[in-house]
């Protein structure tokens, strides 16, 4: 696969004049455009002229000293459930057709335009963001950047984001994280997604899977990268990411679901990578975590995705059912039948399930588990629904822990050239952001060399 740059290297490039905002643009749209590649299937609309006209307003910003930030050009893809003015947001769908375009970008889409990214498209995704596979029957499905001849699922549901930033058709993507949906395609295209905690970015102007789970996060080539990003969407300013050194540092590995049923090269890259960071001298603890065996059971009927997915879809459904992915609208409706004590139920015990799992976990320096249970599996194989569900709930399951608790978490890629990519997460608790960045900041150079 094609190493592309990071942000760093980008910014520097531009302030040194060995690059322009408007040939980044170009040359991701050539990318885009090439029928070679996944970008009629990555992409739902791409933004040419606006692109254009934006790079070159921040190339005439730069030539004055006068750029909002040392990002400011650099092409970014924006998955399809964000609102940008002017445009229609269909969240992967067919169904929202008929609605108006958005009178605002969505903050978050605000915000990255503010320091000066440039919107370079709206990426394809799993409709309405709900699966962790990727498929999409509207709008096609992107291959995974991994070989391309047999055809892997992207991850979902922020698909076609991880393939634009892997193929290098955007130099970052941003996605949502509803249980897994940054980090599972990060995981499957070899590159880093992050998932912040939930009320660190706001989700005004993105359609809804979760309003109790979802999060707003970032796609890109390096853990630097994303903390760039998650800075920006969190309006923080961007400081130095400086990585902590891992002699010393307390990793716990749970031992309680997060372990079971790994494909074979998932498990083996996973050891390999803990192998690593013990000889760095990082302390490696393997540890009971029996709050995630609470987990599935807060999920028998559908949980709060369905109740809550359900209940801003109940209309539309209705009206356009015939228009949904059947596999997306089976699950919807299962909100259907969870009644208004359930879904109370689940809330109150998921409000215990945070406080006990905080308290056992806050202790450690990051959380270390695979980000998922398999490796991508073709998109061939999936045509069957049992096989497409049970390697959907295998993506999701790892992930899914993170979001019950209402933590934050990165994925890196752990597995070695030539290898089917496998991602490692390093999770913290509610507001550990900054940790978990440097902490995976001082991984990734262990762990990718």
């Amino acid at each position: 696969m094609t190493k592309h740059p990071t942000l760093a290297a980008l910014a520097a490039d531009l302030d040194a004049g060995r690059t322009t905002a408007r040939k980044l643009v170009d040359d991701c749209l050539a990318r885009i455009a090439d029928e070679t590649g996944e970008g009629a299937r990555a992409f739902i609309h791409v933004d040419r002229a606006a692109a254009r006209e934006a790079a070159e307003a921040m190339d005439k910003l730069r030539a004055i000293k006068a750029a909002p930030s040392p990002y400011a050009g650099i092409p970014i893809s924006i998955k399809d459930l964000f609102d940008i003015r002017g445009q229609v947001t269909r969240a992967g769908s067919r169904a929202l057709d008929d609605n108006p375009p958005a009178e605002a970008d969505a903050p978050a889409v605000a915000r990255l335009r503010r320091a000066g990214f440039v919107v370079i498209g709206r990426t394809n995704m799993t409709e309405f963001a709900y699966s962790g596979i990727g498929i999409n029957p509207h709008y096609g499905t992107p291959k995974a950047a991994y070989g391309r001849d047999v055809g892997y699922v992207p991850g979902g549901s922020s698909s076609g984001a991880a393939v634009s930033v892997a193929d290098g058709m955007a130099h970052a993507g941003l996605g949502t994280d509803t249980g897994g949906s940054c980090r599972i395609p990060a995981a499957f295209n070899g590159i880093v997604g992050y998932k912040p905690s939930q009320s660190r970015v706001p989700r005004d102007g993105a359609v809804p899977l979760s309003f109790s789970l979802d999060s707003i996060g970032p796609l890109a080539r390096s853990v630097a990268c994303c903390a760039v990003l998650d800075a920006v969407l969190a309006d923080e300013p961007v400081v130095p990411l400086v990585p902590r050194p891992l002699k010393g540092l307390r990793l716990a590995v749970p031992t309680t679901v997060a372990l079971d049923e790994l494909d074979d090269a998932v498990r083996t890259a996973f050891e390999r990578a803990l192998k690593t960071l013990g000889g760095h001298g990082a302390i490696i603890e393997k540890v009971e975590v029996p709050e995630f065996n609470d987990v599935a059971p807060l999920s028998a009927k559908g949980g709060l995705t369905a109740a809550e997915s359900y209940a801003w879809h109940r209309y539309l459904i209705v009206a356009q059912g015939d228009v949904y992915d059947p596999r997306v609208r089976e699950r919807i409706l299962r909100g259907e039948t969870q009644s208004a004590a359930e879904y109370v139920d689940t809330i109150l015990a998921r409000k215990s399930l945070i406080a006990r799992a905080t308290a056992r976990l806050a202790p450690y320096d990051a959380v270390v588990m695979p980000t998922t249970a398999n490796l991508a599996p073709s998109i061939a194989e999936l045509a069957d629904d049992k096989a497409f569900t049970k390697a959907n709930l295998l993506a999701l399951r790892n992930c899914t822990l993170i979001n019950m608790i209402d933590g934050c978490a990165i994925s890196l890629p752990c597995h070695h050239d030539g290898e089917a990519p496998v991602g490692l997460m390093l999770a913290g608790v509610n507001g550990a952001d900054r940790d978990v960045f440097e902490v995976a900041a001082g991984v990734e150079a262990a762990v990718r060399g």
